[in-house]
């Protein structure tokens, strides 16, 4: 298992719950580092306020140009803050 997905599974086990923030960037980087297919994503509807957010967060980490191998290394870093942060 790569780092990145020992990561992935880690993230699930937090004793405690991250914020929406938090969550809502692990989200971003996630759909990066997966070289999830933005095109092919639909765009949510103006009602679904959840959806547009994460939408954005990922729309936002592409138009800066992060790669996904520099997503990757951002989400295990992360990860490794949220541990510490909410416990393990």
């Amino acid at each position: 298992m790569s780092a990145f997905e020992t990561a992935a599974t880690e993230v699930k086990n937090l004793k405690s719950k991250p914020s929406d923030e938090e969550m809502l960037q692990l989200y971003a980087l996630y759909k990066v580092a997966t070289q999830s297919n933005f095109a092919e994503a639909p765009k949510p509807s103006a009602f679904d306020f959840a959806g547009k957010y994460k939408y954005n967060a990922w729309k936002k980490l592409l138009d800066e140009g992060v790669t996904p191998e520099q997503a990757q290394e951002r989400y295990i870093a992360f990860v490794e803050e949220l541990k510490t942060k909410y416990g393990y």
